[in-house]
Protein backbone atom coordinates (compact mmCIF):
# COMPACT_ATOMS: atom_id res chain seq x y z
CA UNK A 1 0.00 0.00 0.00
CA UNK A 2 2.40 2.34 0.80
CA UNK A 3 4.38 2.14 -3.12
CA UNK A 4 0.54 2.75 -4.38
CA UNK A 5 0.31 5.93 -2.63
CA UNK A 6 4.00 7.04 -3.60
CA UNK A 7 3.08 6.46 -7.09
CA UNK A 8 0.01 7.81 -7.18
CA UNK A 9 2.02 11.04 -5.39
CA UNK A 10 4.47 11.00 -8.35
CA UNK A 11 1.57 11.15 -10.84
CA UNK A 12 -0.27 13.61 -9.19
CA UNK A 13 3.16 15.68 -8.80
CA UNK A 14 3.72 15.30 -12.98
CA UNK A 15 0.24 15.68 -13.48
CA UNK A 16 0.31 19.14 -11.98
CA UNK A 17 3.29 20.07 -13.45
CA UNK A 18 1.92 19.65 -16.79
CA UNK A 19 -0.66 21.17 -16.12
CA UNK A 20 0.33 24.17 -14.52
CA UNK A 21 3.18 24.19 -17.50
CA UNK A 22 0.60 24.32 -20.24
CA UNK A 23 -1.71 26.69 -17.79
CA UNK A 24 0.40 29.06 -16.26
CA UNK A 25 -2.20 30.21 -13.81
CA UNK A 26 0.40 32.28 -11.61
CA UNK A 27 1.50 34.09 -15.05
CA UNK A 28 -2.16 34.54 -15.12
CA UNK A 29 -2.45 35.97 -11.99
CA UNK A 30 0.27 38.46 -12.07
CA UNK A 31 -1.34 39.71 -15.75
CA UNK A 32 -4.77 40.23 -13.76
CA UNK A 33 -3.00 41.86 -11.07
CA UNK A 34 -1.10 44.10 -13.33
CA UNK A 35 -4.70 45.34 -15.57
CA UNK A 36 -3.96 42.90 -18.49
CA UNK A 37 -6.78 41.18 -19.63
CA UNK A 38 -5.72 37.63 -21.07
CA UNK A 39 -7.59 34.28 -20.27
CA UNK A 40 -6.20 31.03 -19.14
CA UNK A 41 -7.29 29.51 -22.23
CA UNK A 42 -5.36 31.62 -24.26
CA UNK A 43 -2.20 31.04 -22.16
CA UNK A 44 -3.17 27.54 -22.82
CA UNK A 45 -3.44 28.05 -26.51
CA UNK A 46 -0.37 29.72 -26.70
CA UNK A 47 1.80 26.56 -25.36
CA UNK A 48 0.04 25.04 -27.84
CA UNK A 49 1.29 27.52 -30.56
CA UNK A 50 4.85 27.06 -28.94
CA UNK A 51 4.25 30.80 -28.32
CA UNK A 52 6.45 31.83 -24.82
CA UNK A 53 3.58 33.02 -22.93
CA UNK A 54 5.78 34.87 -20.27
CA UNK A 55 7.36 36.60 -23.07
CA UNK A 56 4.04 38.12 -24.57
CA UNK A 57 2.81 38.75 -20.67
CA UNK A 58 5.65 40.53 -19.69
CA UNK A 59 5.69 42.50 -22.94
CA UNK A 60 1.61 43.64 -22.21
CA UNK A 61 2.22 44.42 -18.67
CA UNK A 62 5.49 47.22 -19.53
CA UNK A 63 3.14 48.25 -22.99
CA UNK A 64 -0.10 48.93 -20.31
CA UNK A 65 1.87 50.27 -17.38
CA UNK A 66 3.77 52.54 -19.83
CA UNK A 67 0.15 54.20 -21.20
CA UNK A 68 0.35 51.97 -24.65
CA UNK A 69 -2.89 50.19 -24.41
CA UNK A 70 -3.63 49.82 -28.66
CA UNK A 71 -1.09 46.73 -28.62
CA UNK A 72 -2.75 43.92 -28.42
CA UNK A 73 -1.75 40.12 -27.35
CA UNK A 74 -2.77 38.99 -31.63
CA UNK A 75 -0.27 41.38 -32.70
CA UNK A 76 2.84 40.52 -30.30
CA UNK A 77 2.25 36.75 -30.66
CA UNK A 78 2.42 37.61 -34.90
CA UNK A 79 5.05 39.54 -34.78
CA UNK A 80 6.99 36.88 -31.95
CA UNK A 81 5.80 34.21 -34.73
CA UNK A 82 7.62 36.19 -37.81
CA UNK A 83 10.98 35.65 -35.96
CA UNK A 84 11.01 39.70 -34.21
CA UNK A 85 11.78 40.36 -30.85
CA UNK A 86 9.10 41.43 -28.92
CA UNK A 87 10.89 42.52 -25.61
CA UNK A 88 12.90 45.27 -27.59
CA UNK A 89 9.78 45.94 -29.74
CA UNK A 90 7.95 47.45 -26.66
CA UNK A 91 11.14 49.17 -24.75
CA UNK A 92 11.47 50.91 -27.83
CA UNK A 93 7.72 51.76 -28.27
CA UNK A 94 7.85 52.70 -24.54
CA UNK A 95 11.19 54.86 -24.93
CA UNK A 96 9.65 56.70 -28.10
CA UNK A 97 6.70 57.73 -25.85
CA UNK A 98 8.48 58.92 -23.47
CA UNK A 99 10.54 60.80 -25.88
CA UNK A 100 7.82 62.51 -27.62
CA UNK A 101 8.48 60.41 -31.41
CA UNK A 102 6.48 59.16 -33.08
CA UNK A 103 6.60 55.24 -33.25
CA UNK A 104 4.16 53.21 -34.48
CA UNK A 105 3.80 49.49 -33.31
CA UNK A 106 3.94 48.84 -37.45
CA UNK A 107 6.81 50.92 -37.95
CA UNK A 108 8.44 49.40 -35.09
CA UNK A 109 8.04 46.07 -36.11
CA UNK A 110 8.89 46.55 -39.49
CA UNK A 111 12.16 47.93 -38.27
CA UNK A 112 12.78 44.86 -35.71
CA UNK A 113 12.03 42.49 -38.84
CA UNK A 114 14.54 44.15 -41.64
CA UNK A 115 17.17 43.53 -39.30
CA UNK A 116 17.64 46.49 -37.58
CA UNK A 117 17.93 46.69 -33.34
CA UNK A 118 14.63 49.17 -32.98
CA UNK A 119 15.42 50.01 -29.58
CA UNK A 120 19.46 50.83 -30.08
CA UNK A 121 17.17 53.18 -32.93
CA UNK A 122 15.37 55.26 -30.24
CA UNK A 123 18.08 55.78 -28.06
CA UNK A 124 20.13 56.94 -31.35
CA UNK A 125 17.13 59.44 -32.05
CA UNK A 126 17.14 60.70 -28.06
CA UNK A 127 20.88 60.34 -27.92
CA UNK A 128 23.09 61.36 -30.68
CA UNK A 129 25.79 59.40 -31.41
CA UNK A 130 29.31 60.49 -32.86
CA UNK A 131 31.33 58.40 -35.61
CA UNK A 132 35.22 59.32 -36.45
CA UNK A 133 35.80 58.84 -40.03
CA UNK A 134 39.26 57.86 -41.32
CA UNK A 135 41.98 59.82 -42.34
CA UNK A 136 40.67 61.76 -45.19
CA UNK A 137 43.55 62.44 -47.94
CA UNK A 138 42.84 65.33 -50.70
CA UNK A 139 45.30 67.76 -53.00
CA UNK A 140 44.72 71.76 -52.54
CA UNK A 141 44.89 73.65 -55.76
CA UNK A 142 48.21 74.77 -55.12
CA UNK A 143 49.65 71.23 -54.68
CA UNK A 144 49.89 70.64 -50.95
CA UNK A 145 48.15 67.37 -49.55
CA UNK A 146 46.11 67.81 -46.76
CA UNK A 147 44.94 65.39 -44.27
CA UNK A 148 41.51 65.57 -42.64
CA UNK A 149 39.49 63.86 -39.81
CA UNK A 150 36.12 64.80 -39.05
CA UNK A 151 33.62 63.76 -35.84
CA UNK A 152 29.87 63.15 -37.42
CA UNK A 153 27.19 63.89 -35.23
CA UNK A 154 23.70 61.59 -36.45
CA UNK A 155 21.25 60.47 -34.97
CA UNK A 156 18.92 58.28 -36.26
CA UNK A 157 15.97 58.68 -38.71
CA UNK A 158 13.11 56.44 -37.44
CA UNK A 159 11.10 56.77 -41.07
CA UNK A 160 14.15 55.58 -43.00
CA UNK A 161 15.54 53.02 -40.47
CA UNK A 162 13.62 50.87 -43.38
CA UNK A 163 15.42 50.67 -46.51
CA UNK A 164 17.71 53.36 -45.65
CA UNK A 165 21.67 53.20 -45.93
CA UNK A 166 23.97 52.40 -42.98
CA UNK A 167 27.16 54.09 -41.41
CA UNK A 168 29.12 53.39 -44.21
CA UNK A 169 27.25 55.53 -46.73
CA UNK A 170 28.14 58.56 -44.13
CA UNK A 171 31.34 57.88 -44.08
CA UNK A 172 31.68 57.70 -47.36
CA UNK A 173 29.29 60.59 -48.70
CA UNK A 174 31.13 62.71 -45.91
CA UNK A 175 34.78 61.79 -46.82
CA UNK A 176 33.80 62.56 -50.88
CA UNK A 177 32.75 66.19 -49.65
CA UNK A 178 35.79 67.03 -47.82
CA UNK A 179 37.60 65.53 -50.49
CA UNK A 180 35.88 68.28 -53.04
CA UNK A 181 35.87 70.79 -50.32
CA UNK A 182 39.73 70.88 -49.92
CA UNK A 183 40.22 70.46 -54.07
CA UNK A 184 38.09 73.05 -54.66
CA UNK A 185 40.51 75.96 -52.22
CA UNK A 186 42.74 77.73 -53.97
CA UNK A 187 45.10 77.38 -51.14
CA UNK A 188 45.64 75.11 -48.30
CA UNK A 189 46.37 78.20 -46.00
CA UNK A 190 42.83 78.99 -46.62
CA UNK A 191 42.13 75.42 -45.47
CA UNK A 192 44.21 75.69 -42.39
CA UNK A 193 43.02 79.00 -41.48
CA UNK A 194 39.40 78.37 -41.82
CA UNK A 195 38.85 74.28 -41.23
CA UNK A 196 34.70 75.25 -40.56
CA UNK A 197 34.48 76.17 -44.48
CA UNK A 198 34.70 72.05 -45.11
CA UNK A 199 32.28 71.36 -42.01
CA UNK A 200 29.71 74.12 -44.30
CA UNK A 201 30.49 73.03 -47.71
CA UNK A 202 29.81 69.44 -46.87
CA UNK A 203 27.25 69.93 -44.64
CA UNK A 204 24.99 71.88 -47.91
CA UNK A 205 24.92 68.71 -49.94
CA UNK A 206 22.79 66.90 -47.83
CA UNK A 207 24.62 64.11 -47.64
CA UNK A 208 21.92 62.39 -45.09
CA UNK A 209 19.41 62.02 -48.31
CA UNK A 210 18.62 58.17 -48.66
CA UNK A 211 20.21 57.27 -45.31
CA UNK A 212 18.83 55.81 -41.93
CA UNK A 213 20.56 58.56 -40.63
CA UNK A 214 20.25 62.53 -39.73
CA UNK A 215 23.69 64.40 -39.95
CA UNK A 216 23.21 67.06 -36.94
CA UNK A 217 27.15 68.14 -37.42
CA UNK A 218 30.26 67.51 -39.57
CA UNK A 219 33.11 68.86 -37.38
CA UNK A 220 37.07 68.62 -38.06
CA UNK A 221 39.35 67.48 -35.06
CA UNK A 222 42.21 67.16 -37.09
CA UNK A 223 44.47 68.76 -40.34
CA UNK A 224 47.63 67.64 -41.20
CA UNK A 225 50.12 68.62 -43.88
CA UNK A 226 51.49 65.90 -46.28
CA UNK A 227 53.46 65.63 -49.06
CA UNK A 228 54.15 68.71 -52.03
CA UNK A 229 51.91 66.64 -54.63
CA UNK A 230 52.79 69.50 -57.12
CA UNK A 231 56.38 69.58 -56.49
CA UNK A 232 56.43 65.99 -56.96
CA UNK A 233 54.77 65.61 -59.93
CA UNK A 234 56.77 68.56 -61.87
CA UNK A 235 59.67 66.46 -60.43
CA UNK A 236 58.71 63.56 -62.42
CA UNK A 237 57.50 65.49 -65.33
CA UNK A 238 61.17 66.93 -65.79
CA UNK A 239 62.06 63.65 -64.85
CA UNK A 240 60.13 62.54 -67.62
CA UNK A 241 61.20 64.98 -70.45
CA UNK A 242 64.72 64.44 -69.40
CA UNK A 243 64.56 60.64 -70.04
CA UNK A 244 63.23 61.78 -73.10
CA UNK A 245 66.39 64.10 -74.42
CA UNK A 246 68.73 61.44 -73.40
CA UNK A 247 66.75 59.16 -75.53
CA UNK A 248 67.02 61.72 -78.76
CA UNK A 249 70.45 62.30 -77.82
CA UNK A 250 71.55 58.87 -77.90
CA UNK A 251 68.90 58.42 -81.10
CA UNK A 252 71.16 61.10 -82.85
CA UNK A 253 74.70 59.63 -81.22
CA UNK A 254 73.80 56.32 -82.58
CA UNK A 255 72.67 58.02 -86.05
CA UNK A 256 76.08 59.82 -85.80
CA UNK A 257 77.73 56.62 -85.06
CA UNK A 258 76.32 55.07 -88.13
CA UNK A 259 76.96 57.45 -90.71
CA UNK A 260 80.77 57.42 -89.57
CA UNK A 261 80.74 53.66 -89.80
CA UNK A 262 79.14 54.28 -93.21
CA UNK A 263 81.91 56.91 -94.72
CA UNK A 264 85.20 54.59 -93.73
CA UNK A 265 83.47 51.79 -95.21
CA UNK A 266 82.79 54.02 -98.23
CA UNK A 267 86.81 55.31 -98.14
CA UNK A 268 87.74 51.34 -97.65
CA UNK A 269 86.09 51.19 -100.82
CA UNK A 270 87.52 53.45 -102.80
CA UNK A 271 90.87 52.59 -101.87
CA UNK A 272 90.45 49.46 -102.72
CA UNK A 273 89.29 50.92 -106.17
CA UNK A 274 92.53 52.78 -105.82
CA UNK A 275 94.51 49.82 -104.93
CA UNK A 276 93.59 47.87 -107.90
CA UNK A 277 93.32 50.64 -110.32
CA UNK A 278 97.18 50.88 -109.48
CA UNK A 279 97.85 47.09 -110.00
CA UNK A 280 96.83 47.88 -113.86
CA UNK A 281 99.72 50.20 -114.27
CA UNK A 282 102.76 47.50 -114.35
CA UNK A 283 100.55 45.58 -116.81
CA UNK A 284 99.67 48.31 -118.88
CA UNK A 285 103.49 48.99 -119.19
CA UNK A 286 104.69 45.59 -119.27
CA UNK A 287 102.33 45.72 -123.18
CA UNK A 288 103.65 49.42 -123.88
CA UNK A 289 107.46 47.70 -123.56
CA UNK A 290 105.72 44.70 -126.06
CA UNK A 291 104.05 46.72 -128.26
CA UNK A 292 107.14 49.22 -129.17
CA UNK A 293 105.02 52.35 -127.06
CA UNK A 294 107.27 52.72 -124.72
CA UNK A 295 110.98 52.16 -124.52
CA UNK A 296 113.46 51.31 -122.09
CA UNK A 297 114.89 54.48 -121.24
CA UNK A 298 111.81 56.18 -121.10
CA UNK A 299 111.08 53.52 -118.19
CA UNK A 300 114.44 54.07 -116.23
CA UNK A 301 113.32 57.64 -116.86
CA UNK A 302 109.96 57.17 -115.55
CA UNK A 303 111.57 55.70 -112.40
CA UNK A 304 114.27 58.13 -112.01
CA UNK A 305 111.29 60.67 -111.91
CA UNK A 306 109.22 58.63 -109.27
CA UNK A 307 112.20 58.43 -107.09
CA UNK A 308 113.05 61.94 -106.97
CA UNK A 309 109.46 62.84 -106.76
CA UNK A 310 109.58 60.62 -103.37
CA UNK A 311 112.44 62.06 -102.34
CA UNK A 312 110.98 65.45 -102.19
CA UNK A 313 108.18 64.57 -100.44
CA UNK A 314 109.80 62.81 -97.94
CA UNK A 315 111.85 66.04 -97.34
CA UNK A 316 108.80 68.04 -97.44
CA UNK A 317 107.14 65.99 -94.49
CA UNK A 318 107.23 66.72 -90.74
CA UNK A 319 109.45 64.67 -89.15
CA UNK A 320 108.01 61.27 -87.30
CA UNK A 321 105.58 61.41 -89.91
CA UNK A 322 105.37 57.95 -92.28
CA UNK A 323 106.25 58.29 -96.09
CA UNK A 324 103.00 57.55 -98.78
CA UNK A 325 103.36 53.80 -98.82
CA UNK A 326 103.20 53.33 -95.35
CA UNK A 327 99.71 55.04 -95.49
CA UNK A 328 98.89 53.13 -98.46
CA UNK A 329 99.52 49.51 -96.19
Amino acid sequence: MPILFVAIAVLAVILLLIFFYYVPFFLWINAISAGVRVSLIQLFLMRIRRVPPRTIVTAMIEAHKAGLKTITRDELEAHYLAGGHVEKVVHALVSASKANIDLSFQMATAIDLAGRDVFNAVQMSVNPKVIDTPPVTAVAKDGIQLIAKARVTVRANIKQLVGGAGEETILARVGEGIVSSIGSSDSHKSVLENPDSISKLVLRKGLDAGTAFEILSIDIADIDIGKNIGAVLQIDQAQADKNIAQARAEERRSMAVALEQEMKAKAQEARAKVIEAEAEIPKAMAEALRSGNLGVMDYYKMQNIQADTEMRDSIARPSGGSNSKTDKK
